[in-house]
């Protein structure tokens, strides 16, 4: 999942009140061994927990049972280390790891760990084995990709031959990519071709490719110091309350406050070791890949070349390792062989540099239409400077853009909140107010108390004409508040996808604190400890719509659903089983617009020019071909199999790519009031070029222009609105 997206929202909160309640066991502040610390992190995490969550799970023994499982997906989720009969051994812990205490967690983790390092021995043993294999592949064989829907080994030998199929599938790939590299070379004449390789050297050479990958996996895998596994296994248990529940340890915590503030890599991306791949997570608005554009989050970096040298395999890599090697010096090529989410291959080319902090604010353009012009307000995320006063707001940003785009003669404004995760609470409610006179944004509420609303604090209306929002899944947290109030008001047409789904609100507390204060109680006095046992990310609110609706696991449907990739598999909040259930409470007071658009003829409008788009008609196809990639994780062993999946996913991919070339491109243009700003010189010049190509080619984009002129009728006309903010 998308774990470190910024789907958050930044509120202030006073839990000193729940202090009492969370300090009503004792402990001691200064461990003595390694199993009295884990004890002492167990036992701090599992009571902040049951104290201070949103919706804590009861502590019995199906938390415990649900904890066990969790536990062993977390540390073997492939099933290619652990045999059922390791699993019956560990049985005996399956009911009892939730005593409060720590004790039992820790004897499951010592005995665990023991038993995880000699398996790991085994598997090494078991791929060292089947890299000596001769494997045929001309005879159809299968594999199930899907650890989740094939059960343990029962033994030792089942777990061989596990391996061996595993193995046979890496080297299949590696050995169709060669061959098909050089007859693709031989078919343009490549002078770069100097040798000829048969079909037995192309397996020889696979396989070193492979045992190198491989040897370098395990490798890794040795890095993990009992700590991380113990971690593995506090996250495991934290994540049964809910997905954005988890246990830092002090080194994690500082990378996730890296991650957080949006300072990532050279490129602009942030990765994430997924089950040994390394995966896309997040691609930071205008960073170099982002104006690329063709990598996507949920992406698979499977390749890494410096310019046109021979490209390194990383599968398997440290994340670290992965990002050395991606890094460089500004204005040098990388290539990334990435393997996208559609299963289709792509070799991507982006040049490093700079990622410009400027870039992940508010900007917009126009769009001159058959209507007229419309204006487009791009919102990457809702930021808000709490370190200074005066400091940069987006809610005051775009009531800027609105203000240029109004000076502009705009008939209606499409705000983009696509891959927006979230931010500043109080923007929301801010910006809110821009498109409605008065009245409640959000309902607030924190376990066992009455909600509280948040209303638009200023009366007034800056911009009350046609208006519609772009949403996705990517879209989550304040985002999703911001759609679904001027969705519950009537005020704007909500288009795209459905979105993430997050309607909760964490608060990352200090674990060490906490023992500090526990501490001078006792003592009467001010202690600090000397332990370090970290911090806890804890989930303690719930949002809701004005309508009274949870935000949580539905996330927000659009009034206008556009074809979508993930259309038919759960995505987003909805596909973790832990995550926080859907809910409703009495609605808020509020008074919808006056003059509502017909939200069932715009809809009615835009299914036709949808059905008759033959891009969108490729969506379709793609997604339910990725359906049923979800749902049939079988892939051939054999060659010509593995060739026919593989053409199904790269076949989509190219007619989406040709289409695109032939369609007539949207006619963007930038307000005279930036003109000024991007011209001032060449960098900032090709910058808004690459963003204004990737309007210009957007589909999602043209249709809501679209919908928008369709919203434009001489009734409906742009008011420049009173109270100007």
């Amino acid at each position: 999942m998308l774990r470190f997206m910024k789907n958050k929202i930044l509120i202030p909160l006073l839990i000193l009140s729940a202090l009492a309640a969370f300090f009503s066991f004792t402990y001691t502040t200064n461990a003595q061994t390694e199993d009295d610390k884990r004890k002492l992190v167990i036992k701090t995490v599992l009571k902040a927990i049951s104290q201070n969550h949103y919706e804590p799970r009861l502590m019995d023994d199906s938390f415990s049972s649900v904890a066990f499982n969790k536990i062993l997906t977390a540390m073997d989720y492939d099933k290619r280390v652990i045999t059922q009969a390791d699993v019956n051994k560990l049985k005996k812990y399956e009911f009892i790891l939730e005593d409060g205490e720590g004790e039992n967690v820790v004897a499951y983790f010592n005995e665990f760990n023991e038993l995880y390092k000699l398996r790991l021995n085994d598997a090494e043993r078991f791929y060292q084995s089947a890299m000596k294999e001769s494997f045929n592949f001309n005879t159809e064989e299968t594999i199930n990709m899907n650890g989740e829907k094939i059960p343990y080994a029962k033994d030792s030998n089942e777990l061989k031959y596990r391996w061996n199929k595993y193995i046979k599938h890496r080297i299949l790939a590696k050995y169709v990519e060669l061959k098909d590299d050089q007859k693709k070379k031989q078919e343009n004449k490549d002078t770069s071709l100097k040798t000829v390789y048969t079909d037995k050297q192309f397996d020889s050479i696979a396989r070193v490719a492979v045992k190198k990958n491989m040897d370098f996996y395990f490798k890794r895998v040795r890095k993990l110091k009992d700590d991380d596994r113990f971690t593995f296994f506090v996250n495991s248990m934290a994540g049964t309350h809910d997905p954005h529940t988890d246990y830092f340890p002090p080194v994690d915590k500082a990378l996730f406050d890296e991650q957080m503030s949006g300072t990532f890599f050279g490129i602009g991306a942030q990765l994430r070791d997924e089950d040994g791949k390394v995966k896309i997570v997040q691609i930071i608005p205008g960073s170099p890949c982002w104006k690329q554009g063709e990598l996507k989050a949920g992406d698979e970096i499977t390749k890494v070349a410096q310019g046109n040298a021979e490209p390194v395999d990383v599968q398997g890599y440290d994340i670290d390792d992965v990002v050395k090697i991606i890094r460089g010096k500004r204005g040098t090529e990388v290539r990334l062989t990435v393997k996208q989410v559609s299963g289709a291959t792509k070799v991507i080319p982006i040049i490093r540099d700079i990622v410009e902090k400027e870039e992940t604010f508010a900007k917009s353009a126009i769009i001159n239409s058959t209507k007229g012009k419309i204006g487009y307000i791009y919102l990457p995320e809702f930021y808000a400077d709490f370190q200074q006063a005066g400091g940069r707001r987006c809610s005051d940003d775009v009531a800027l853009e609105i203000s240029k785009l109004k000076n502009e003669g705009v008939a209606g404004i499409i705000l983009d909140l696509r891959g927006n995760g979230g931010g500043s609470l109080s923007d929301v409610v801010n910006m809110g107010g821009l498109f409605i006179d008065k009245g409640p944004m959000v309902q607030v509420k924190t376990n066992g108390n009455s909600a509280t609303q948040l209303d638009d604090p200023q009366g007034g209306t800056l911009y009350d004409g046609p208006l519609a929002i772009m949403v996705n899944v990517g879209s989550a947290s304040a985002s999703e508040i911001l759609a679904a109030a001027m969705q519950d008001y009537k005020r704007a047409v909500v288009v795209g996808s459905t979105t993430f789904g997050k309607g909760t609100v964490q608060k990352v507390i200090s674990l060490d604190e906490y023992n500090s204060w526990l501490a001078s109680i006792a003592a009467g006095k001010r202690v600090i400890s000397t332990d370090t046992i970290g911090s806890l990310k804890l989930t303690i609110q719930k949002f809701y719509r004005v309508n009274g609706g949870s935000t949580q696991l539905k996330g927000v449907t659009p009034d206008i659903m556009l074809p979508d990739n993930y259309e038919h598999i759960d995505v987003g909040e909805r596909r973790d089983k832990a995550a926080m259930k859907w809910d409703e409470i009495p609605a808020a007071r509020y008074t919808p617009v006056s003059n509502p658009v017909n939200v069932k003829e715009l809809a009615a409008n835009s299914k036709k020019r949808i059905e008759s788009n033959p891009t969108f008609s490729l969506v379709k196809e793609n997604a339910v071909r990725i359906q049923k990639m979800e749902e049939n994780s079988i892939a051939s062993l054999s060659e010509a199999g593995y060739r026919k999946e593989l053409e199904e996913a790269n076949s989509i991919s190219k007619k989406i790519e040709e289409l695109e070339k032939k369609t007539t491109k949207l006619n963007v243009v930038n307000p005279q009031a930036d003109l000024a700003r991007i011209n001032l010189d060449s960098t900032t010049i090709k910058r808004n070029e690459d963003w204004m190509k990737a309007l210009k080619k957007d589909i999602y984009l043209s249709e809501t222009v679209n919908i928008i002129n369709d919203m434009i009728t001489p009734n409906m006309k742009v008011n420049m609105g009173t109270g100007m903010k």
